[in-house]
């Protein structure tokens, strides 16, 4: 994790223990969960959830994930994802 607060975290799903290590990985994972990928703003990664109001909005540039963007995730998929010490 390359963020400046989120260098000392990770985040996984719980179930395999799989860490989430870039944005491809993420991507494919909340795809599985019926996260659509909004394309509108060029600076940023967005996805939303038809059965909710939910959207996930990420930084394109990796280096500016931080820990607000991860939490974020964990919130709006419980007991999908888990935020872990490193």
């Amino acid at each position: 994790m390359q963020g400046s607060n989120a260098s000392a975290r990770c985040w996984s799903t719980p179930q395999v223990r799989k860490v989430i290590s870039s944005y491809a990985v993420l991507e494919r994972k909340l795809s599985s969960l019926g996260w659509e990928r909004y394309y509108d703003d060029p600076d940023l990664l967005q996805f939303h959830k038809r059965s909710t109001v939910h959207l996930i909005s990420l930084p394109k540039d990796f280096s500016k994930f931080k820990s607000m963007h991860m939490y974020d995730i964990v919130v709006k998929n419980r007991n999908v994802f888990e935020v872990r010490d490193m």
